[in-house]
């Protein structure tokens, strides 16, 4: 985990998301720990993220997501410079036919 980030509240909300079993235990858990406008743009990095990765432009991908050029650029640096995370998920996500 990034530095700048880790502590203990974030290592426990990491452990927390763990127990998680269900699609509607995720789902509640984050409806309780995010606001709307953060859920959704959290949702919206992520269909950035696989739009990226099957190489749509910025602009179809801007057009079709409402997402800014600041957020799709900030989402390709995290695809080709970042933690792995977004490579991960969508990895896991395209192995189970989720995406």
């Amino acid at each position: 985990m990034n530095e700048k980030i880790k502590d203990e509240n974030m290592e426990k909300l990491m452990r927390a998301i763990l127990t998680l079993e269900t699609e509607e235990e995720v789902s509640g858990f984050f409806e309780d720990l995010c606001t709307v406008s953060e859920l959704k743009s959290m949702s919206q990095r992520l269909a950035v993220a696989v739009m990226l990765r099957r190489g749509e432009v910025y602009t179809d991908i801007a057009a079709k997501t409402g997402a800014s050029t600041a957020t799709i650029s900030r989402v390709s640096r995290c695809l080709s410079y970042g933690s792995d995370g977004y490579n991960t998920v969508i990895d896991r996500m395209e192995e189970k036919k989720l995406i």
